[in-house]
């Protein structure tokens, strides 16, 4: 159960309180959009950020989503809520409501960041590597398959997950039908590389990070190189670090890729505090 939830037009209310139609279509198709934002010290780390990009998936599906202004006052609600004392994962959620029409259904939860997640930081992910099923430009070139939309329909990236832990992997990286590494299920692929900081261009169908953009600003500023650029998974295994980064897990290096042994890189207590996300135990 959640240890908070506020419901747009309530407020904080009950976790356990019941306020979904059985018919929403959030529930009932999946139908709706997410983000997911950290919350450290009570304030929810890069939310206009999140916003933004929320505002765009909600553009992609043709959903009527509130006011950035009108989100940001529910979150300091579910913030307050919360407390200062611990760190939180904030989902920020917009269905489209009621399967016979009606306004969306908006509301946020708000849990404290596992510990697995954390301990990612430190500890680094074994991942396994799943085909998507299309080759990569199919998604850039397909609107309907909303590649770049942060929705609610994560069956399948669920699936792929319970998939890769019962193979005795942490994870997992996408990788497209024609051999190159695309995101993870929740997370945004980083690599270095000839003394490049690189990630998946967007023109892919992945998800824009929101933290990966802001490491990759950070480290830009440092004079660490940056860039976007495709990448076979077969050239990947050789980079001299990867890393999965998200809003939850921050910056998590990868030890083991497919059952390769990747190259560790000194960078990675670098791009973490450049985050915001020290690393458990340093």
């Amino acid at each position: 159960m959640a240890e908070v939830v506020a419901v747009l037009g309530r407020g904080v209310i009950p976790a356990d309180e019941p306020f979904l139609h059985g018919d929403d279509l959030g529930v009932l198709r999946g139908d709706g959009i997410f983000e997911t934002a950290n919350v450290r010290g009570g304030e929810p780390f890069l939310l206009d950020e999140h916003l933004a990009r929320m505002a765009r998936s909600a553009q992609r599906m043709e959903l009527d989503l509130p006011d950035a202004a009108v989100l940001k006052r529910l979150a300091a609600q579910a913030c307050e809520a919360f407390g200062a004392g611990k760190e939180g994962a904030l989902r920020i959620i917009c269905t489209r409501g009621p399967e016979q029409g009606g306004p969306p259904t908006v509301y946020m939860t708000l849990n404290p960041v596992p510990e697995a997640q954390i301990n990612a930081r430190r500890d680094g992910l074994n991942l396994a590597v799943l085909t998507l099923g299309y080759p990569v430009d199919t998604r850039g070139q397909a609107p309907w398959l909303l590649g770049g939309a942060k929705c609610l329909s994560y069956a399948v990236a669920m699936a792929a997950q319970r998939h890769a832990r019962a193979t005795g992997h942490d994870d997992l990286l996408w990788r497209s039908e024609d051999g190159f590494a695309l995101e993870g299920p929740t997370s945004t692929l980083v690599w270095w590389q000839n003394q490049t900081l690189y990630t998946v261009p967007a023109d892919t169908g992945i998800l824009a990070g929101t933290t990966a953009r802001f490491v990759f600003d950070r480290a830009e500023e440092a004079g660490i190189r940056t860039a976007e650029r495709r990448v076979l998974v077969a050239e990947l295994m050789s980079a001299d670090g990867i890393w999965m980064t998200s809003s939850v897990r921050g910056v998590a290096p990868v030890h083991t890729l497919d059952g390769v042994t990747i190259n560790q890189s000194d960078l990675t207590a670098t791009l973490s505090e450049m985050a915001g996300f020290p690393v458990p135990g340093k």
